[in-house]
């Protein structure tokens, strides 16, 4: 019973932390807890020193390779803005439609969908929550929106990042990996009937959405088949390729005033707002290129994905802390971290960091004739905003190669056979809230599922529930919990210019991420 309230006891110290009246940024939580619970395995559970620094070295490292990909997609994203192709692409979406619901679908569902899987880590509602606004919309309204919005494509967001990193550390053979997100990608499909349909209700009527139901699933489909059925062979690309397809059809869709109710526009009004498609085209060239290269890097068939993952060795060089391997691809890792079986390894070539983010933005910076003031605004932007994320990814991590130590007697082992004996095979209809849980803390579903993965799976081994049935809820969970994420909440009520009215969000958007894990643990059942 100690062992259980010592291991708990971290766990339940940082939700206090991170929802307290005035509650701790998670850049200060979460590396606290992580210092708590090195402190407990040193005192109470008796770890030796020399791997409780080998964990420190190995989980510090591990966070290059979410970081690097924020900060790859905050670059673009700061790029595209600085450069004014957002604008350009804002004022050519606005052309499509004049219907509002058409815009919110087109903008906060589909657009938003690809970006998604494109970025993640907060940019959607961060591109999407402008443009909305920019058509006149209420921001307050929109962020809303924006959160609720950005919840089916989140286990694929960032090309794949909640899934293949977030759950990587779990040692599941890739087949499983992939099951896990085959059945992620389902539930979040059947919750998408619904769930975009409460989004709109933040900004307009029954009535309005009434009128435009047609339009309205005929966009949540055009995003979650291709997406559904993707997910079936990837995990890499569902969101992305799920969201360009579902951008593409929402888009024609509207065009010709498929499902939606007419409005009346002049001529002038729609010359005003045209664009010609050579300035449409270069604004979205950026995104369409990281989407190709993406696609052509992660297609086995094709080669470059092998190339990029080679594992043959070209260097071996032992630096008296840990052995340094170096591959043909530059994979780089550390083996035997001071003395211990530890290890940690970065694909530099393969994490979406530096080929695609970096390479596009380079390409970009002439192709949208950008002059050095704009290049440092766009560094510099960057360079700030990736500041705290790396210090709460560097606890967060840290954090959980300390649950991890003791095998069987870990923390986290002895938290999960508790929640094992408490909820037994009733634990299959809540596991999505855990996940929920831990984006709403953390900020992020890939933490989320980091931090409780090994929980959930130590769940499903003790009470004989499927395991990838449990981890896929997991990974909806973290995605569902981002419509009540703290840091998500606070980024797009910042961008927007709205203050202290976090916890008038949280109320609203807590309704349909309640109604979210329960279709996620009724679907569960039958899938």
């Amino acid at each position: 019973m100690l062992n259980l309230a010592i291991s708990v006891i971290p766990i339940l110290l940082l939700i206090w932390m991170m929802t307290k009246r005035n509650a701790l940024p998670s850049h200060v939580a979460l590396p606290a807890t992580a210092l708590l619970i090195g402190l407990l395995q040193l005192v109470y559970f008796g770890t030796n020193s020399q791997l409780l620094a080998a964990n420190i070295i190995s989980g510090a490292l591990s966070a290059l390779t979410p970081i690097s990909i924020i900060a790859g997609a905050i670059l673009l994203n700061r790029t595209l803005n600085v450069s004014g192709a957002e604008d350009v692409i804002r004022q050519w979406l606005e052309g499509i439609s004049k219907n509002q619901v058409g815009q919110l679908m087109i903008i906060g569902w589909a657009f938003a969908f690809m970006i998604e899987g494109a970025s993640g880590f907060g940019t959607p509602a961060a591109i999407a929550a402008p443009i909305l606004v920019g058509l006149g919309f209420n921001p307050l309204r929109v962020a809303m929106l924006a959160l609720v919005m950005n919840s089916v494509p989140v286990s694929f967001g960032a090309v794949g990042t909640p899934t293949w990193f977030g759950l990587g550390n779990l040692g599941l053979p890739d087949a499983e990996l992939l099951d896990v997100g085959r059945l992620s990608a389902i539930m979040h499909t059947v919750a998408a009937v619904i769930i975009p349909v409460i989004a709109l209700k933040f900004v307009v009527n029954w009535q309005q959405i009434k009128r435009n139901f047609v339009f309205i699933q005929l966009s949540i489909w055009s995003c979650t088949i291709p997406y559904v059925w993707l997910a079936q062979w990837n995990y890499e690309f569902p969101a992305l390729i799920g969201g360009a397809i579902g951008l593409t059809l929402s888009i024609l869709l509207a065009r010709y005033n498929i499902g939606l109710e007419k409005q009346t526009t002049s001529e002038e009004e729609n010359k005003a707002t045209a664009l010609p498609f050579h300035v449409v085209f270069k604004a979205m060239a950026p995104t369409l290129l990281l989407i190709l290269i993406l696609i052509v890097t992660r297609i086995k068939q094709l080669g470059l994905k092998g190339m990029l993952n080679d594992a043959t060795p070209l260097l071996h060089l032992n630096l008296g802390f840990a052995d340094l391997h170096l591959s043909q691809a530059l994979i780089i890792k550390l083996s035997n971290i001071l003395g211990t079986d530890t290890s940690w390894a970065y694909k530099t070539l393969y994490v979406p960091a530096l080929i695609p983010f970096f390479v596009v933005v380079l390409i970009s910076i002439p192709l949208l004739k950008m002059n050095k003031t704009q290049v440092k605004q766009v560094v510099s932007d960057t360079a700030s905003r990736i500041k705290t994320p790396f210090i709460a990814l560097v606890g967060a991590l840290i954090m959980v190669k300390f649950m991890m130590i003791g095998g069987e007697h870990s923390p986290i082992m002895t938290t999960g056979n508790a929640f094992a004996d408490l909820m037994g095979k009733n634990w299959q209809y809540c596991a999505a809230y855990l996940g929920a849980l831990g984006a709403f803390f953390s900020g992020s579903a890939t933490v989320s599922n980091l931090t409780f993965g090994a929980i959930q799976q130590s769940i499903a081994h003790n009470v004989g529930l499927p395991e990838n049935t449990i981890l896929a809820m997991q990974s909806v969970g973290g995605a569902m919990g981002n419509m009540v994420c703290i840091n998500n909440i606070i980024a797009v009520s910042t961008i927007l210019g709205i203050a202290n009215k976090e916890g008038y969000i949280i109320k609203r958007t807590v309704i349909p991420m309640v109604l979210y894990g329960v279709i996620a643990a009724v679907v569960s059942i039958f899938i």
